[in-house]
């Protein structure tokens, strides 16, 4: 099976398989979702993580799920999802309807938020954003202060950071690198 399990399996399936339970540590999002530090209550092998450890913030309409941890101080809430091997750390927060899967990491002070999705083993960190339809994959990084907005896509081995905002219908492929604005807009 492939794709995004959460598409797939019931509810059921999503609860019976976290791995993690909600402490009584909260914290409230900007949004007024009250989101809960998490405790393992199995061992996570790939991810280090062994029962009793605590992780991030997630709430309890957000699902992690799989292989994927929270750690640190980092957030998970609203309806996002962070699936497979992937992992949220540090202050980094992944919110709205977003998506982090596969071997992806956010970390840092990062954000990915809206309907953005990174996966495969994009890395998003520092400062950086990725937010509304963009989508980040493969081997691409995203960091420093950089965004990647709209219905931009970040993939193969390209890498974008610095100050540089790609949005529109941006395509960065391949070995590009980006530290300035390009934008994909329609003339």
């Amino acid at each position: 099976m492939t794709g995004n399990p959460l598409k797939t399996k019931s509810i059921f399936w999503i609860k019976v398989n976290m791995k993690f339970k909600f402490t009584d540590e909260t914290r409230i999002t900007p949004s007024g979702e009250t989101i809960y530090r998490i405790e393992a209550i199995e061992d996570i092998p790939s991810q280090g993580v062994e029962v009793g450890d605590k992780g991030g913030f997630v709430g309890k309409s957000a699902q992690v799920t799989g292989d994927a941890w929270v750690y640190g101080d980092a957030q998970v809430s609203d309806n996002a999802q962070v699936y497979g091997d992937a992992w949220v750390s540090g202050n980094a927060q992944v919110y709205g309807n977003a998506q982090v899967s596969g071997n992806a990491r956010v970390f840092g002070s990062a954000r990915v938020f809206g309907n953005a999705i990174v996966s495969g083993d994009a890395w998003v960190f520092g400062d950086a954003w990725v937010s509304g339809n963009a989508r980040v994959t493969d081997n691409a990084p995203v960091y420093d202060n950089a965004q990647v907005y709209g219905n931009a896509r970040v993939y193969g081995d390209a890498r974008v950071y610095g100050e540089a905002r790609v949005y529109g219908e941006a395509l960065v492929f391949g070995n590009a690198r980006v530290s300035d604005d390009i934008s994909g807009e329609a003339p």
